[in-house]
């Protein structure tokens, strides 16, 4: 009998948007609405796959950074500004030739949004469209690596997903699209683990290890440090026979709390 081949993974892009609260670091998270086939109802980070506009040629010169970067770390990273813009209405852009590196303001991203998110969002414009209309070059040098997770090799979908590190710029306010998600919060990061810990709220494994990891910090600059500082190890989940059934496997060097779980903490 021949081999299964396992599902091709489609580059994907996630973003932890994080600020420094009253009671700790907290990190945006949107709940997905319970008819789309993957994580549904699930509270998870906003991202989503690469488009084929995310690779557009023109972009690099509207990208800082740019330079360093090859074609596809590049679209994952204009992925991951795309996303954070469609499903939480903050762009992670500056006006281009602007001196420093604050991103836009509230009152310059309101009239970009009113126009051009519900067309982004709708597939008739792309992000690239929207940086030459409105003279911006994307803040793709705010994206911090923070971890790559590859869905195993047994699902029926999967994702290889590059999960992102950004500072929320001061004033923007995010907000979910309505669509893909509908509803969303600012929450601290044990919070978010604590709920879900008690069943209070679903949230599937990879975002789950990922909140732990973030929890390990107390604010964004210690957050952001830490990020720049550890290597990225990508975790492509194995499965093994535990003591007490089927497991789960990740690699112990990639840092998380935990290398295994019972399988089923992935359904």
């Amino acid at each position: 009998m021949a081999e299964r081949t396992p599902p091709f993974a489609v580059a994907s892009a996630t973003v932890l948007l994080v600020r420094d609260g009253a009671g700790g670091l907290e990190v945006f998270m949107v709940e997905r609405h319970h008819q789309i086939d993957f994580a549904s109802s699930a509270l998870v980070f906003p991202g989503g796959k690469v488009d084929p506009a995310d690779r557009a040629a023109e972009l690099r010169a509207r990208c800082a950074g740019a330079a360093q970067l090859d074609d596809d770390a590049l679209a994952l990273r204009v992925a991951a500004v795309r996303e954070t813009f469609e499903e939480s209405g903050v762009l992670i852009a500056r006006r281009r030739g602007a001196p420093g590196e604050a991103l836009l303001a509230a009152a310059e991203v309101a009239p970009i949004a009113a126009t051009a998110r519900a067309e982004l969002l709708a597939g008739r414009l792309a992000l690239g469209e929207i940086a030459e209309r409105h003279d911006l070059e994307l803040a793709t040098d705010a994206l911090v690596p923070f971890a790559h997770w590859i869905t195993p090799e047994f699902m029926p979908k999967r994702f290889d997903t590059h999960f992102f590190l950004v500072a929320a710029p001061a004033d923007q306010s995010a907000a979910h699209d309505g669509g893909e998600s509908v509803d969303s919060l600012w929450i601290e990061v044990g919070r978010a683990i604590e709920d879900a810990h008690a069943k209070r709220r679903s949230i599937i494994f990879p975002t789950l290890r990922n909140l732990v990891k973030l929890g390990r910090s107390r604010s964004v600059a210690e957050a952001l440090e830490r990020a720049r500082r550890e290597p990225i190890v990508t975790v492509l989940p194995r499965v093994a026979r535990g003591a007490d059934g089927p497991v789960i496997r990740i690699p112990p060097e990639a840092g998380y709390d935990l290398d295994e779980a019972p399988i089923d903490d992935l359904r």
